[in-house]
């Protein structure tokens, strides 16, 4: 699979960019603004954005490229932090944990919103488990040992009075979200932790398994707030010289997420032709579960903050050492 799997380019922005650039519109020489995101959750809330490459107005790819905004969809939040470190990405979606590690290290980029509110699900066989009592002596699968899936569960075990190290089994035979899905898929586990939109592909896969716990929901009743997963993140110098750009592409990101709310269906039929997700059917299922909703940073710096504390008090590392000041709100 190519590193990049697509790259789409939205015209909306066009005479914007043109003007900001003090250059005719026959000249179109000013620069693209990308913006880097994942396959998955984060560019299913853009696929109306993506969708709008449709109509190219008669421009050259050339054209397009140099005047619109251009959206790279990426495999891993590794790739995304590569185009951040290199200066190449002047927006990017990525886990609100890395976002804070990045920070933490000095990278010029700030929190401008958060677009997605909880993915993670406890999925299984047995639908006799109803609450976390039922979880004890049991053996639970989880993937990436020590960071986000891992930590978060573990804060869950924990606050509902079980304790990770002798209450349960945690197993990491499965350690990417590729290997627990397939094996879930296979009948090779029981229980697990998955998010979306693995959570639907291992539903559609395999009938005998449930999904038994919204930990998102779990969350937000021990914690008062809702999972603030993932950020939106814009590079502070590009941010400077093109404000009304930088208010433009927030206002089309939110609206293409509201748009993917109320049209699943269309949305999941978007999914699938552009790669997104694996077919229209399993974005159907996975959209309801993947609570987007873009909410600018401003407004949600207690849930931020709240989120990454309990990562910071359950392994420091996966915040970048400390929790981010004030200045990582960029809006």
């Amino acid at each position: 699979m190519k590193k990049h799997l697509y790259t789409l380019i939205f015209i909306a922005c066009l005479p914007f960019l043109v003007g900001c650039s003090g250059k005719s519109s026959g000249n179109r020489e000013s620069s693209a603004c990308t913006i880097a995101t994942l396959k998955g959750p984060s560019a299913l809330g853009m696929i109306k954005m993506i969708d709008s490459i449709k109509d190219h107005d008669g421009l050259s790819s050339k054209d397009i490229v140099q005047n619109g905004v251009k959206i790279d969809i990426l495999n891993e939040p590794l790739q995304v932090r590569k185009m951040m470190l290199d200066g190449t990405a002047d927006f990017a979606i990525l886990p609100m944990t890395t976002a804070a590690v990045l920070y933490n290290k000095g990278l010029d980029y700030r929190l401008i919103a958060v677009p997605i509110w909880g993915t993670f699900y406890l999925c299984g066989k047995d639908t006799a488990i109803k609450n976390w009592s039922n979880l004890k002596g049991r053996r639970i699968h989880l993937m990436a040992k020590g960071m986000t899936p891992d930590v978060l569960f573990k804060y869950l075990l924990k606050i509902n009075g079980l304790d990770p190290d002798k209450d349960v089994i945690l197993d990491y035979s499965f350690p990417t979200h590729t290997a627990l899905t397939n094996a879930m898929a296979a009948g090779r586990v029981d229980i697990g932790v998955l998010t979306e939109p693995f959570v639907s592909m291992v539903l559609s896969k395999n009938k005998s398994l449930h999904a038994l716990m919204d930990l998102n929901a779990e969350w937000k009743k021990a914690c008062g707030t809702p999972i603030a997963e993932t950020a939106f993140v814009g590079s502070v110098k590009f941010m400077k010289k093109h404000p009304e750009l930088t208010e433009k592409v927030l206002k089309m990101y939110s609206n293409s997420t509201n748009w993917v709310n109320s049209n699943p269906d269309s949305a999941a039929f978007l999914a699938a032709k552009y790669g997104i997700l694996a077919d229209s059917a399993v974005a159907r299922t996975a959209i309801p579960r993947c609570n987007l909703k873009v909410v600018r940073a401003s407004e949600v710096r207690k849930d931020v903050n709240d989120y990454l504390k309990v990562f910071y008090n359950m392994n420091r590392d996966i915040t970048g050492g400390k929790i981010p000041d004030k200045n990582f709100f960029g809006k």
